[in-house]
């Protein structure tokens, strides 16, 4: 059944169409910033969820130090839009990067991340145009086997290659150990740090991440930060890993049931372009359907949404808009141009995705 909410979106929007609750979002702020502060860590709020300077000075407002960008170019939107100390948590490389990150420098406090001397080596061209040295974190891997160096020695060899470079200074570490991984993590910082206090350096920021390990924040003992960036929202992936609760789902898809023509099966105007394929590390399907929760979204094409309702008790029909909070709900906002701001049953607008595809 479609709810009158649900039939005055899709008659004035369209669908498929990205709705967030406001009250959610506010509650969503104000209970991780309580969190944050509770542990004695500071939150710098990861901005690659809602790409929005406007949700970004909410977070600030409620109390976050900073914000984390992973791309300069939503770095760039964010200062566009009044934000100022800025952690860039992502390898930045080549001339035209540098030109812009140099640019930046002059407007805003940003600090970089670094796991290699070949990054380092790129930062002084920034700072000449900025006319001021680059704030440096290393990128420690403890556990993800992403980016970061892999070794405490790494990490001391990178900041003492640091003192020896004009142009960027040392500023700390950055970590996101997995969720179950905060005691290797320690034993990583603590030579690390070790060893760079051993040079006369001192890390004034120790940055820890992200929104699945909310549960963790403030064990890492000498962290100064937090960036958890999807709890703004949350999705089935923050549900699955216990840090978030259906009701805590503040962005739904609303989609349309567009053909039934099989008693078990059904297509949905949200495809691959929409809900994107990411299975949020083995949910099944691709996004739950709050009307009929039994029912899979089990394959795409790029406008189709195959639903498979073999399971389900109640079937939708054709016309039916329902809600879908998605596996990953930081890709599925990247693909929309705005997003649709409810207060309970009340449109309030609709607030531009500012940052999306700005992914250089």
């Amino acid at each position: 059944m479609t709810t009158p909410l649900a039939a005055q979106i899709a008659r004035d929007y369209g669908t498929p169409a990205l709705v967030i609750d406001m009250d959610r979002v506010e509650r969503n702020i104000a209970r991780i910033q309580a969190a944050c502060d509770a542990a004695g860590v500071a939150n710098r709020p990861h901005i690659k969820t809602h790409k929005s300077p406007l949700l970004a000075q909410m977070q600030i407002k409620a109390g976050a130090k900073g914000i984390t960008c992973q791309k300069l170019g939503e770095a760039e939107i964010m200062v566009e839009g009044g934000l100022d100390d800025i952690l860039i948590s992502y390898n930045l490389l080549g001339d035209e990067k540098m030109q812009r990150l140099g640019a930046l420098l002059q407007r805003a406090s940003i600090t970089v991340t670094a796991d290699n001397p070949v990054v380092l080596s790129e930062l002084p061209k920034a700072a000449d145009i900025a006319g001021r040295p680059v704030p440096v974190v290393i990128e420690c891997d403890t556990g993800r086997k992403r980016a970061g160096v892999e070794t405490p020695a790494e990490a001391i060899a990178l900041a003492k290659a640091m003192t020896e470079l004009q142009g960027v200074t040392f500023a700390g570490f950055m970590l996101y150990p997995t969720e179950s991984g905060w005691t290797e993590a320690q034993e990583f910082f603590d030579q690390a740090l070790a060893g760079v206090r051993a040079l006369g350096l001192e890390a004034t920021m120790v940055s820890t991440g992200g929104s699945p390990n909310l549960k963790n924040v403030g064990k890492l003992r000498g962290a100064t930060e937090h960036r958890p960036g999807t709890y703004i929202y949350n999705d089935r992936m923050q549900v699955a890993a216990g840090v978030a609760s259906w009701d805590d789902c503040a962005l739904n898809i609303y989609s349309t049931v567009v053909s039934r023509a099989g008693p078990d099966r059904g297509i949905l105007d949200a495809g691959s372009k929409t809900l994107t394929s990411d299975t949020g590390g083995g949910l099944n399907g691709h996004g739950l359907i709050l009307e009929h929760p039994e029912a899979r979204i089990a394959r795409f094409a790029e406008e189709h949404g195959f639903l498979d309702l073999t399971r389900s008790n109640t079937r939708p029909v054709v016309g039916d808009v329902v809600r879908i909070v998605p596996n990953h709900v930081c890709v599925v906002v990247n693909m929309m141009d705005e997003v649709v701001m409810v207060r309970g049953d009340e449109i309030i607008g609709t607030l531009p995705v500012a940052a999306r595809g700005k992914l250089r």
